[in-house]
């Protein structure tokens, strides 16, 4: 086996518990090998390390697997190492049926991404040495998952980084394109084979149900008040009156209102309307992602409560924003000069609580600010259209937007606007995608939940 050597000067990261070496971090390689299979890698003084796949035409050239010597990634070393992912999840999710199995480096296989959707894996190839140990992946999985099918979504240009070209199919049984799954107590479909990335996005799953107490609360703004009513039986029983002294029959009184922008599969409308939400706008650029939005809805039986919108987020919320300065300085008519033979736009709407979980704005360091300006943007707009009072669920999966960051650019956007933030609630990706400490290229989720007042 060759031996990578590394520069004596170099920062001690894979001593500290990275996995992976860099190309810079590399003083000289002794020995034939071959990319995609397994080099040993030693300190510049010839001390053992780690052993690793090796790709010469990456950046990062060495991806660890192993600290002790391995001769070779076969079925048998993966099926040992997919035996201690389930067991992670199993321990830790333990009604779930569906979640990420694998999770790359944090499950100690770098560069494998495996998502379990009832008994159908969806697996992602995205690296050389991944690619090379293909065969005995895919029999690891039938061995340890027994599935009823695999299917392969490495359609992503992370490959090409690595030399290979973009691939999807069927690797093993039968995978139907739509497969519905449960999370939450919901039903979901999930688009295997045009959906984005595996199909769905596992690492919310704890960060949806977070949105639990935002739901309900909200009929006494309404001024809906409960009240003791006798019944013909003569018993005593609360129920929900209007202004009016009328009772309210429509049971989500007390629900919010709620809009979710990037909706994907509308999965965090399902957990609105789950708990309680009153009315939802669910809303996604993409026809496709509102389809399938819709048919999740319908699959619940929410279909009474939520309303669909396809638009680009940004300029549908500029435009309830413009609505609502439109009616501000109308309602100013009397104090100064406006020209009130200006048609009003029908924009201008508000909610109590509003969500925001966009695509990742910064996918590399050189992207940062141009991805600060959109997550002020759209925060900005965002905060501006909750209630008073109400919710701002926000989130970020960029991770070279940093935690520190993301809330000063959110902070900053509040200044901008009025607004005083209230942090309630602050988190990371779900159980299923652990994170090992000093790794922080795994942490790129952020989450997080704040209260929306004026500043006077």
């Amino acid at each position: 086996m060759a031996i990578v050597y590394l520069h004596k000067k170099r920062k001690k990261r894979l001593e500290e518990g990275h996995p992976w070496v860099y190309r810079t971090e590399i003083e000289r390689v002794e020995g034939e090998t071959e990319p995609g299979r397994l080099v040993a890698v030693h300190r510049h003084d010839g001390q053992y390390l780690a052993t690793g796949y090796y790709n010469p035409a990456s950046q990062l050239t060495v991806r660890i697997v192993s600290y002790e010597p391995l001769a070779e990634l076969t079925h048998d070393w993966f099926a040992d190492r997919l035996r201690h992912a389930k067991a992670h999840r199993e321990r830790f999710l333990p009604e779930a049926r569906s979640y990420r199995l694998v999770y790359g480096e944090a499950d100690f296989m770098p560069g494998l991404i495996v998502d379990k959707f009832e008994d159908v894996l969806v697996v992602q190839l995205l690296t050389l040495g991944m690619e090379t140990a293909r065969e005995a992946i895919v029999s690891a999985l039938v061995e340890v998952m027994q599935p009823a099918g695999i299917y392969e979504r490495s359609d992503v240009s992370v490959r090409e980084l690595e030399g290979l070209e973009q691939r999807k199919g069927v690797l093993y049984g039968e995978c139907p394109r739509h497969i519905a799954i449960r999370e939450n107590g919901l039903l979901l479909e999930v688009d295997i084979v045009e959906g984005q990335k595996t199909g769905y996005f596992f690492d919310q799953r704890e960060n949806r149900a977070a949105i639990a107490p935002l739901m309900l609360g909200w009929g006494k703004r309404s001024g809906i008040q409960t009240v003791d009513k006798l019944t013909d039986d003569g018993t005593l029983r609360r129920v929900p009156v209007n202004k009016s002294g009328q009772e309210v029959t429509f049971p989500y009184w007390d629900g919010a209102t709620v809009l979710e922008c990037f909706s994907h599969t509308g999965s965090f409308t399902l957990n609105a309307c789950q708990y309680g939400a009153k009315k939802v706008t669910c809303l996604d650029i993409s026809e496709h992602a509102v389809e399938t939005a819709r048919r999740n809805v319908e699959l619940n039986g929410f279909g009474d409560r939520v309303e669909f919108v396809v638009a680009d987020a940004f300029d549908y919320l500029r435009e309830q924003v413009r609505g609502i300065e439109q009616r501000q300085e109308r309602g100013q008519a009397d104090r100064r000069k406006v020209d009130t033979s200006v048609k009003l736009e029908a924009k201008g709407r508000t909610w109590d609580v509003v969500i925001l979980d966009p695509p990742a704005f910064a996918k590399s360091r050189s992207a940062v600010e141009g991805a600060c300006r959109g997550y002020k943007d759209i925060n900005l707009h965002g905060m501006k259209l909750v209630n008073e009072g109400g919710y701002l669920v926000t989130a970020s999966c960029s991770y070279h937007m940093k935690p520190d960051l993301f809330l000063e650019t959110i902070h900053a956007a509040a200044r901008d606007a009025g607004k005083t933030l209230r942090l309630v609630d602050f988190r990371a990706a779900g159980k299923d995608h652990p994170r090992i400490l000093g790794v922080d290229e795994g942490h790129y989720l952020k989450f997080a939940i704040f209260e929306v007042t004026t500043r006077v």
